[in-house]
């Protein structure tokens, strides 16, 4: 394919990175430069200025959903299509929410990255066709979004490193935050999202599509 598309791919994993690096080579697409968490995605979005992102959403730090909410907000222009194992109603839907213009998934062949780069370019939206039927039924109920949709950026971000493990003094290190800021935060969540857990946060949190469920 013929495109001036610069690509940054964001994706934990170095030998699926290493596979889509050598895809987009073999198309002829040009790479901007490669992400392994969420964090670092949104640092190079700001520094190398790519037209597109292949964002991955089981981003560790911060997963790809958020990322992609983040780097829109800033970058409205920016193209992003996710390229992920999960082809689960809940993600698609999270996705598209968030603003990704495409939905590959890794099982899927060669030929629809391509297709799907190629509708990003013309801005079209681009889903591969295991998870076409999904998405139209969430058109016709309205694409609208979950509870967590009502919490802050900051809220999802202490949601998904709870679900991550981190303890309480883990979580404010890295957010450089108090102690009691994050455990305000947590009940914060936990009365909006009606969870009386730390237990029940990490499955919904699984169920939403901010972490994954698999090691």
């Amino acid at each position: 394919m013929t495109t001036q598309l610069k690509v940054l791919i964001a994706e934990d994993h170095g030998l699926v990175r290493a596979g889509i690096r050598a895809l987009l080579t073999q198309l002829g697409v040009p790479i901007a430069g490669e992400a392994r968490d969420g964090n670092e995605a949104l640092e190079l979005i700001d520094q190398l200025h790519p037209d597109l992102v292949l964002m991955d959403l089981s981003l560790p730090g911060l997963n790809g959903l958020e990322a992609i909410r983040r780097a829109l907000e800033k970058h409205p222009r920016l193209r992003i299509v996710v390229l992920s194992m999960h082809s689960d109603r809940q993600y698609v839907r999270q996705a598209l929410v968030a603003g990704a213009v495409g939905y590959v998934l890794k099982s899927s062949d060669p030929e629809e990255l391509e297709q799907a780069l190629a509708a990003a370019e013309r801005r079209e939206l681009w889903l591969s066709p295991a998870i076409a039927q999904t998405v139209r039924d969430e058109l016709v109920k309205g694409l609208k979004g979950g509870p967590e949709s009502d919490l802050t950026p900051r809220q999802r971000e202490v949601l998904q490193l709870i679900a991550e493990g981190h303890s309480t003094k883990q979580i404010a290190k890295r957010l450089n935050v108090s102690v009691k800021t994050v455990e305000a935060h947590r009940a914060q969540i936990m009365e909006r999202l009606e969870i009386r857990h730390v237990a029940g946060l990490v499955r919904y949190a699984i169920r939403a599509g901010l972490v994954s469920g698999e090691e």
